[in-house]
This record gives structure tokens, sequence and C-alpha cells, in this order.
């Protein structure tokens, strides 16, 4: 099993997003964790857009990053810039890349607006792990 650790700030919105579609999409291709530098809670938008897509992510936790777990995995994603910044030391052996996604939670407007934006980027981090789980299903051929 390939192991993904998302990472991003708060590890409230895009990191747990990809995390949910990473264990949804990339069942047995996949095991994904999440965490940020700063976690601040899983954002309740974030849940709600994910649920919408078929996503259950309601039991997943913001984590502040594990050392010991980053040594275990096989590719760390950066989903924003400050967590690219500021990532702790990833082993040379660990694949690093990074999604440079727009934070939605910092979306202004009435809330339909908001949601729209969260909306899209779940579609962005949605399309980015399908095109992971293929990459990862070629590999092991």
């Amino acid at each position: 099993m390939f192991k993904v650790y998302f990472l991003c700030t708060g590890n409230s919105c895009r990191s747990q997003m990809a995390e949910g579609f990473a264990r949804h999409l990339g069942k047995g291709v996949l095991e994904a964790y999440s965490a940020g530098t700063a976690p601040a809670g899983v954002n309740p938008r974030a849940v709600q857009v994910m649920a919408e897509a078929g996503v259950d992510i309601s039991g997943q936790t913001s984590d502040l990053v594990d050392g010991e777990l980053l040594k275990k995995v096989d590719m760390v994603i950066t989903l924003c810039g400050d967590a690219r910044e500021s990532c702790p030391f990833v082993p040379g052996t660990v694949e690093k890349r990074h999604w440079p996604l727009e934070d939605p939670a910092r979306a202004e407007g009435t809330e339909e607006e908001i949601l729209v934006e969260f909306r899209r980027v779940r579609e962005e981090i949605k399309q980015l792990v399908l095109e992971l789980v293929s990459e990862i299903k070629e590999r092991c051929r």
C-alpha cells in the first residue's frame, strides 16, 4: 500500500478533502493521512461539500504534522505555500509534491458564494487525487 501524507497549514480544508478523496478513490491503493503545521479543526463547510460528493470526512481530525509518520510515508503533498515552506525535515527517500491550491476558507461573500469556492477547490482536489491514484496503480504494475 502506497502511503501519502497531505499537509497544509490548518489541516482544516484542503488537506482534509485530499485525505478523504484519497481514502475513497484510492481504496486498496493508497493509505492516506493529513496534518497541519498549525491545526485549526476540520472546517464544517469542507465536511458539507465532501458529503455532497459522497465522501464522509466528518470523523477525520485536524492533527499536527507527525515527524515519525513523515519517515514512514512514500509521498508528502503540500497544498499551500506555508506548509511547503515550514514543513519539517522530510527524509530524502520520501517523494515530495506541491499542489498550490487556493484556501476556500478565505473565500468571502454570501454563504452560497463561499460554498461555490469550496466546491471548486473540492473538484480540483478530486481531479488531482484521481491522477495520483492512476499514477500509483501504473507504478505498481
